[in-house]
């Protein structure tokens, strides 16, 4: 019986982060182009296909729900830098992360631009994630890099400079869709065009630095 009871616990687990999962994308989507205080619980909820009152069982309030997008966001932006390790040659990992870095990009240029409009905006719902976790992180990686220069594997350079640089540019690609496509008639969704940019940024920020 006790066992019984654990699977369908677990079941009724999984199919809440379903559906939390869903609420949140649809949230993306709305909350990309109208901001927080723009968007509306209808319009997501019509996003979502569900009724507006299913979202708040989920979630408790609009801005509950708003840094719960913005959460699952910057986890998956940090999810490859979390990877960068001292033990890795320095080409492969730089050039991996700038690589993931462009396929968020090109997946999910909604995240980047509502993670844009949020820290344009002072970081409010932000703030605390980014003086927390997110500068422990990458404090951890500027000390990575710094071990990689130190042990004559790269060129000197400003570690924490060269992350900020590997996150404009990439990131670049969905914040400014919009110019990038009067200019060049291309996005990332382009094969050629998205190559071009990749080797690009690795030609610049990695090749570089080579010793």
């Amino acid at each position: 019986m006790r066992e019984y009871v654990l699977k369908e616990e677990t079941v009724t687990s999984s199919k809440i982060l379903k559906k939390k999962e869903h609420i949140i994308n649809a949230a993306l989507i709305v909350f990309s182009q109208e901001g927080l205080n723009g968007a509306r619980m209808e319009k997501i909820a019509e996003e979502a296909d569900i009724s507006k009152s299913n979202i708040f069982y989920y979630f408790d309030s609009k801005e509950v729900l708003y840094v719960a997008v913005l959460e699952r966001v910057l986890s998956k932006w940090l999810s490859p830098l979390n990877e960068m390790n001292i033990n890795q040659d320095p080409r492969k990992a730089l050039i991996t992360y700038i690589e993931e870095k462009y396929k968020v990009s090109r997946k999910s240029p909604a995240a980047s631009r509502l993670y844009a409009l949020e820290i344009m905006q002072g970081a409010p719902h932000l703030m605390a994630v980014l003086k927390g976790p997110l500068k422990s992180l990458v404090r951890e990686k500027v000390a990575v890099i710094d071990e990689w220069i130190a042990d004559n594997k790269i060129k000197s350079v400003s570690a924490i400079h060269l992350i900020f640089h590997i996150w404009a540019v990439t990131q670049h690609y969905s914040d400014f869709s919009t110019q990038t496509e009067a200019v060049c008639n291309h996005s990332l969704k382009n094969k050629k065009f998205a190559n071009s940019a990749l080797d690009t940024s690795i030609q610049l920020l990695v090749d570089s630095l080579i010793v």
